[in-house]
């Protein structure tokens, strides 16, 4: 039986209607997508996380039931709605590495990893003003400790924008130097057979797959990357 896993694509901010109003939407590759209440309960429960979908369904209960939305539509109504709009992305597979390596491999990582002064600024506030235990706050301080194969996912990610698929090939040609469009073009489709079309099959017969596809994933996990597509 396949597995499927659920991730969410791009990143929220809020815009005013000009009357005032939030407006939550959905930033991806600098294009706006609008979303309503119960869509943006279905992506929020789904931004940093990777999950079932049964396991949607439950987080989304909760978070209807402690905001007090109407259900105009179900959970699924609206998880497929994302899905069919892009902002919601969907793998599946025989195993379940087989479906997070599906889910994965064509998405574009960004790290996402704020400033010390940021950090710094969130914890005073959080602590001095919002009065939570510093044992809670004290780990927004603490920088990440990556392994060797999550922190060569951050140095390449920081050079170029590349999918998982294309950060494969390049952990697989041992490249680190992605300075230019000619290096990037070389590292990647240096062949007669590779595209940008057929690279996350290629990919998947490649030995470096498992160790990067988890690399990425963690570091997601871990809100230091976020997600985008082309």
């Amino acid at each position: 039986m396949n597995q499927t896993y659920y991730t969410a694509v791009g990143r929220f901010e809020k815009r005013s209607d000009g009357l005032g109003l939030a407006c939550p939407v959905i930033i991806i590759h600098q294009k706006e997508y609008m979303v309503d209440l119960q869509e943006m309960i279905v992506w929020t429960s789904l931004n940093w996380l990777i999950l079932r979908q049964r396991e949607i369904l439950q987080l989304y209960a909760k978070a209807g039931l402690a905001s007090g939305v109407s259900e105009g539509r179900s959970c699924a109504e609206c998880l497929d709605r994302l899905l069919i709009r892009g902002l919601v992305i969907s793998g599946s597979g025989g195993t379940g590495f087989d479906a997070l390596y599906d889910l994965l491999n064509s998405l574009y990582v960004i790290p996402a990893t704020g400033s010390f002064g940021l950090r710094l600024f969130s914890f005073l506030k959080l602590t001095l003003w919002n009065g939570l235990p510093f044992a809670s706050t004290r780990k927004l301080l603490q920088k990440d400790r990556r392994s060797a194969d999550e922190e060569q996912i951050m140095q390449l990610s920081k050079q170029a924008l590349l999918s998982t698929a294309e950060l494969i090939k390049c952990v697989d040609q041992g490249v680190r130097d992605l300075s230019s469009g000619e290096k990037i073009l070389g590292a990647l489709y240096n062949d007669d057979d590779t595209t940008s079309d057929n690279i996350g099959s290629l990919m998947r017969v490649s030995r470096s797959k498992e160790p990067v596809t988890l690399a990425v994933a963690n570091l997601y996990l871990r809100k230091q990357i976020i997600f985008e597509r082309i």
